[in-house]
């Protein structure tokens, strides 16, 4: 019987303590933060700090330990205070950090951003941030507890989101207010310049304020391939120099203040504009009327428009320079037949076409860069289709008539097929060899002026199609200028 005490006493004492190890258990998987001897403590990664735009991504780290909870099985909260010292925590940055996590991050832009915006501080001048944890017993029993770390970090002021170039090698001159833009990249403070530039200088701007006061970035002195950033506009105002006008790459890169410049083969300009009192830009060398660059072809220029009596050249730019680069004629006067022009810089020749009285009217202009060659051709507009009087006759389609930049067709439509088609051209020939004035839908109503250019044999090829009954007399024009048609039945 002895014997049998002692094991059933035993078993017993067992038992309670493997009931109490599992309460133990259950109660540290409820809880992580049971500590009785903890300390909190709080630490920086960094105790000073020079922040970089080029190290944007690092990290200034705020870790700390466990609180104490005094054995209570209480979960622990966790508040993260971050502010300039000397404040006390007066209005700080607050961040609930919830339970059991003991780590917080800003990136160094982040960071930056806040001593800037936040702390209004001055970049390249140090501060000091102090960070606060206080941990508090989520059952609200025992006193806070609170632990603080510094850190001195400097802020940088990060490089411009746009860059700006001016100069008389750029295409808009020394008009800093329309100053050319660079394309950013994906890259903070990289930009790049890919385009015609002209003998002369540029600089860098980042922005197109007409003050002159903005901040610039200017050609070292000892290496063209480095950048000096001016702020304000303080420092040696050097430039860099382009010898021989053509096609340029510009890469720079603002926080690393690097520029490379890379001319490439292709052509010389890539923006001409029209200047003259024959063209509807008149004298203007400051907002000109933009010619069209081909797509298919970079070195093809094209404009259209009415001519009216007097004089125009072609602008090669810088915009506001009446000494820039042009494209004149080899003569002055020089008949529009001819297709023989010459680019020159200056004011010393200064040869332009003529328009008269007798050769008024609407014009296409297309030069060709490479060549050297332009033409200089009336635009004619003719009614195709087998609604109209000569069917579809590309040969020889029924023109229009031209008068203080009206076209007009005046005659019948629907002699020949009572629900006949038409579209309009200004080309006769071949099928493919121009441009069309097509209708804005398939099968367009008569009542319907909307209409689409295409080119050659792209499409679509919309018509307008008379209806039942529609047949007769009609007076259509256009203002290609206003880009207005009408119909109107006589």
């Amino acid at each position: 019987m002895k014997n049998s005490y002692k094991i059933s006493l035993f078993s017993f004492w067992a038992s309670v303590l493997i009931v109490l190890s599992a309460t133990s258990c259950e109660n540290e998987l409820e809880n992580n933060e049971i500590t009785k001897d903890g300390q909190l403590s709080l630490r920086s990664s960094d105790s000073v700090l020079v922040l970089q735009q080029q190290f944007a991504s690092n990290q200034l780290t705020f870790n700390w330990t466990p609180a104490n909870n005094g054995g209570s099985g209480s979960s622990i909260d966790y508040l993260l205070e971050v502010d300039l010292q000397g404040n006390d925590f007066a209005s700080p940055l607050a961040y609930d950090m919830g339970k059991n996590t003991f780590t917080f991050s800003y990136e160094h832009s982040t960071l930056n951003s806040i001593l800037l915006s936040t702390f209004s501080a001055e970049h390249g001048k140090p501060l000091v941030l102090e960070a606060r944890i206080t941990a508090t017993l989520a059952n609200g029993n025992g006193e806070a507890q609170v632990d603080t770390a510094s850190v001195v970090v400097t802020p940088y002021k990060p490089v411009s989101a746009e860059l700006y170039m001016v100069g008389d090698a750029t295409p808009n001159g020394w008009d800093i207010a329309n100053a050319t833009a660079m394309t950013p990249a994906s890259e903070a403070g990289v930009f790049t310049y890919q385009g015609a530039l002209s003998p002369g200088s540029f600089k860098l701007a980042v922005n197109q304020e007409d003050c002159w006061c903005q901040d610039f970035y200017t050609k070292d002195p000892s290496d063209s391939t480095v950048l000096i950033y001016n702020e304000g506009g303080s420092g040696d105002d050097l430039q860099w120099r382009i010898t021989e006008g053509g096609q340029y790459l510009i890469a720079v890169d603002l926080i690393a203040r690097t520029i490379s410049i890379e001319s490439f083969e292709g052509p010389a300009f890539s923006t001409l504009w029209i200047v003259g009192d024959a063209t509807p830009s008149g004298w203007t060398v400051d907002t000109p009327e933009e010619m069209t660059q081909s797509p298919n072809d970079p070195f093809i220029f094209t404009y259209e428009a009415h001519l009216t009596p007097g004089e125009f050249k072609i602008f090669a730019g810088p915009l506001g320079d009446w000494c820039g680069e042009w494209f004149r004629p080899l003569e002055n006067h020089q008949d529009i037949t001819s297709d023989k022009v010459d680019q020159n810089a200056g004011c010393d020749v200064d040869n332009k076409w003529q328009i008269t009285s007798e050769t008024e009217g609407r014009y296409k202009i297309s030069l060709n860069t490479l060549e050297s060659t332009i033409s200089i051709d009336p635009v004619n507009l003719y009614l195709i289709g087998d609604g109209g009087p000569n069917g579809w006759n590309i040969a020889s389609p029924e023109p229009l008539t031209y008068s203080s930049g009206i076209y007009t067709f005046n005659g019948s439509l629907g002699a020949e097929n009572a629900t006949g088609e038409f579209k309009f051209s200004k080309f006769s020939g071949d099928w493919c060899d121009g441009e069309w004035i097509n209708a804005a839908t398939e099968n367009q109503s008569l009542t319907n002026t909307n209409y689409i250019v295409t080119q050659g044999c792209d499409g679509p090829d919309n018509k307008w199609k008379l209806a039942s009954g529609a047949a007769g007399n009609y007076e259509i024009t256009f203002d290609l200028d206003a880009e207005v048609m009408t119909i109107e039945r006589q």
